[in-house]
């Protein structure tokens, strides 16, 4: 009998939406620390791989409201990604994946697909609250690119 291996038993979530706005715009909006507070998290990220940063929001049941986070590439403005990881005590038995943006051109604006990828078997949880949790995001998102220059 064949067993799936363990990379296939790992899920994703991808939310895709299409902005009416410039990439360059959008690229910033993913990448500029401030302006990346106003529709995820409040944080301490920098576009450069190798760097490490957290993604704050206030502790809730089950979360200590901590995102340990590591750049992994940034190719401007086309993609972006970085890992998704659980902190503190949480770490060695919490969530361990990755957040891929990528940005393509449209001849209204720009297509935003975000992949997170790397959810176990057991972490359904996790994966449905990824899911609304980024649809919300992106929402967000857009305000945040409708009153920015």
């Amino acid at each position: 009998m064949n067993m799936p291996s363990t990379d296939q038993a790992l899920r994703a979530v991808v939310v895709e939406r299409s902005f009416a706005h410039p990439q360059e715009k959008v690229w910033r909006a993913l990448t500029q620390g401030p302006l990346l507070e106003e529709w995820l998290m409040s944080n301490d990220f920098e576009p450069v791989v190798g760097h490490r940063f957290t993604f704050r929001m206030p502790a809730m049941p089950g979360w200590n409201g901590i995102t340990d986070c590591e750049v992994l590439t940034v190719d401007a403005p086309r993609q972006l990604a970085y890992t998704w990881c659980a902190s503190g005590e949480e770490a060695a038995t919490g969530i361990s994946t990755v957040v891929t943006f990528t940005l393509t051109p449209t001849p209204e604006g720009v297509l935003l697909r975000m992949e997170q990828s790397g959810f176990k078997p057991h972490e359904d949880r996790n994966l449905q609250g990824a899911n609304w949790g980024w649809q919300s995001f992106f929402t967000r998102l857009e305000g945040v690119l409708a009153k920015a220059a």
